[in-house]
């Protein structure tokens, strides 16, 4: 069973995340396949942007918590984002949870609905934003991610372009996207690749400084009893011990 829809229209390749039972959640299937649609994607010279989107009303609740993708797979799914020689565009129309936020940020433009809703929930199941960091820090307002990490609040399209996660949000995320499109469908290829270079520099500082320590961080906090907790509570729907 697939778990990315691909289709192609002018030179722009979608991936549609399309794991609707679980809210596309990045389980360690989803997120191999789409490494791999990635890699097929940059290998192609008609190719000359990508389209990651998602079916169902959730772009990704992050992790799948019973199937969850080991973090140097997760890592290099964020690298094959930021690496690809060709313009990746999210297209959101659902909300965003935890790891589907790393996506969104390892991506070189984002567009949303403006009905959209965003929120990093890590530490309410007893682990941290870790990998997902590698793009978000250099990429997000600092202040902003302080508050939205360390609380788990949810916040909206508005807050989330804003804060610089997305780049532009409306009621038609298409007629949004429009004029986005049209400009990489005009621009030359080596010229996109070599501009994109200049963007994701320090990106890929990053992820070329922490990737290694992230990684672990992050498996440790996943096998730690706090996490068991609180995915256990989470898939139970309950709250977690700690919570007063």
């Amino acid at each position: 069973m697939t778990l990315i829809v691909r289709t192609r229209a002018q030179g722009v390749a979608t991936l549609a995340l399309d794991s609707p039972g679980n809210r596309n959640a990045l389980s360690a299937a989803l997120v191999g396949e789409l490494t791999d649609a990635l890699a097929e994607c940059g290998r192609d010279d008609d190719v000359r942007a990508v389209v990651l989107t998602h079916t169902g009303t959730t772009f990704s609740a992050g992790a799948d918590l019973r199937d969850p993708p080991a973090p140097t797979a997760l890592v290099a799914l964020l690298r094959a984002l930021v690496d690809l020689p060709k313009p990746v565009v999210a297209r959101v129309t659902g909300h965003v949870r935890a790891g589907g936020l790393g996506l969104l940020a390892a991506c070189d433009i984002a567009a949303a609905s403006d009905t959209a809703t965003f929120a990093f929930t890590e530490v309410r199941i007893g682990v941290a934003p870790a990998v997902i960091s590698l793009p978000l820090l250099p990429r997000t307002d600092p202040r902003a991610l302080a508050r939205y990490y360390l609380t788990g609040e949810r916040f909206d399209a508005a807050e989330a372009a804003r804060i610089g996660l997305v780049t532009a949000y409306g009621t038609d995320v298409d007629a949004v996207l429009d004029p986005v499109l049209d400009g990489l469908r005009r621009s030359e290829p080596q010229a996109l690749a070599e501009t994109k270079r200049l963007l994701t520099a320090r990106v890929q500082e990053a992820f070329d400084r922490d990737a290694d320590t992230v990684t672990a961080l992050s498996a440790r906090l996943f096998a730690s009893p706090q996490a068991r907790e609180g995915m256990t509570a989470f898939l139970a729907r309950r709250d977690p011990s700690w919570v007063l």
